[in-house]
């Protein structure tokens, strides 16, 4: 990914819904660069200080998020050959005056299940366990929420059949990346279908936005070759539907069961274009502000527990990494419904964030039966989405003009059922998302403010 600062009127146009300037528009002579025309230019809005007087340069304080003209920059997508790339990175800078930075564009990959034991109860039993009768009981079933799943894409019919009601999909609000055909809500039975089948086992009636991600094809084959660009532009749309929703009831879920492997796919760390580390790294940024905006964004914890390792976990040690350990995502490990901890699930700590993961949701489940008849809904893949449900039905009368994205995570961990003897630990994080402590909590906190 290449950050660039182009003319005004150029960023004005490629921060505009509506068609937007090509990567040669914005990008044309790059030395050394092959640019992938294929890819829209995304505006990547400028981290300035909520406060006056504030610091210009940390990300460590509250922060607003500027598209306005003069302070957004804009991304573009491009491969510099393997024997080149140290070189380009230190010379772009010097040679183009409007580059700002290059940054790593890793894989990401969805966490699948690690290990072939037999599933532990089913969905069911999970709907039991979140007490989903009780979010009924007080009108928070996903009614009018966006409950955005960022996957392999979803196949609603599917979903549907095992479910046995309706599902509700937002073909209009979804979005394809630019290598990706099929329509929403019609992709094969895939991780995609398993994620919105269990967003609905505590949302029944939410909405849910298709974003085919993972199903991007990778340009050029480069040793930095990844997805995260498209990720990047995949924010940037969801971050207009929930600007053009009413500010008074404006929600918006999003549930991310993938990660990053292996540092092979990155800039070492401390380089500035580095994702794993870097609180700056666009994709890191483009978070925060859909946080800022009013979405709660969640992220599956991975796969890389002690126990029972993904075989693809490559970092040496925390592997939470990038997004996943967000300081303003919510990282979600898993237990199985017996309350115990699955081995898979990645310790922290994490490396944006030292607490991650911040909570456990249920996983191991007989559910969507996207892999079979007997396979179970799996990994930390399905523990991201179970709490995404329940963060969508909490939105249905709680929206985040009265509950912040930031106040949600803090009651969510205050109000978690805690599986140590010292609190807070880097196995269960604050602890499993307990639906009765937070129907209580938010009783509480509506006669506060009534």
């Amino acid at each position: 990914m290449i950050q660039l600062r182009p003319s005004p009127d150029l960023v004005a146009a490629v921060a505009e819904p509506g068609p937007s300037p090509s990567t040669a528009d914005v990008a044309a002579g790059l030395p050394g660069v092959e640019l992938d025309e294929g890819f829209t230019p995304v505006a990547l809005p400028r981290p300035v200080p909520a406060a006056a007087g504030g610091d210009p340069l940390s990300l460590n304080q509250p922060l607003d998020f500027s598209l306005a003209a003069e302070d957004a920059t804009v991304l573009v997508r491009g491969t510099i050959s393997d024997d080149e790339l140290a070189t380009r990175i230190a010379l772009l800078p010097t040679m183009r005056a409007d580059v700002v930075g290059v940054f790593a564009d890793p894989v990401i990959e969805s966490s699948l299940t690690c290990g072939g034991d037999a599933p532990v109860g089913d969905w069911r039993d999970v709907e039991r366990l979140l007490n989903v009768a009780s979010l009924a009981a007080e009108g928070l079933d996903g009614s009018g929420v966006c409950l955005a799943v960022l996957d392999t894409g979803i196949n609603a019919a599917h979903v549907a059949r095992h479910l046995g009601r309706a599902v509700t999909l937002d073909a209009e609000r979804s979005w394809n990346p630019s290598t990706v055909d099929g329509r929403p809500g019609e992709f094969e039975v895939d991780h995609g279908t398993m994620c919105a089948f269990d967003t609905l086992i505590a949302a029944p009636k939410s909405t849910l936005i298709d974003i085919p991600v993972l199903l991007s094809r990778r340009p050029g084959g480069s040793a930095l070759d990844g997805l995260l660009s498209d990720a990047v532009a995949a924010f940037a749309h969801l971050r207009t539907v929930l600007e053009n929703q009413p500010p008074e009831t404006r929600s918006l879920v999003i549930s991310n069961s993938w990660g990053s492997f292996s540092p092979r796919w990155d800039f070492p760390v401390g380089h500035p274009g580095n994702y794993s580390d870097n609180a700056a790294h666009p994709f890191n940024l483009i978070v925060s502000s859909l946080d800022r905006a009013g979405a709660d964004v969640l992220f599956a914890a991975g796969n890389c527990g002690r126990e029972c390792k993904d075989g693809r976990c490559a970092y040496p040690d925390r592997p939470i990494v990038g997004a996943n350990s967000h300081s303003r995502a919510l990282s979600i490990g898993g237990v199985d419904t017996n309350g115990e901890r699955v081995g898979y699930s990645s310790q922290g700590p994490g490396r944006l964030t030292a607490r991650k993961p911040d909570l456990c949701a249920y996983t191991h489940f007989l559910g969507s039966k996207a892999f079979g008849d007997n396979e179970a809904d799996s990994g930390t893949s399905a523990a991201c989405p179970v709490a995404a449900g329940l963060v969508a039905a909490i939105r249905t009368r709680w929206s985040s003009a009265r509950l912040t994205p930031a106040q949600l995570r803090a009651l969510l961990r205050r109000t978690a059922d805690d599986r140590s003897e010292i609190g807070y630990d880097f196995d269960y994080g604050y602890g499993v998302l307990d639906t009765a402590g937070i129907v209580a909590a938010l009783r509480r906190r509506a006669k506060r403010v009534a």
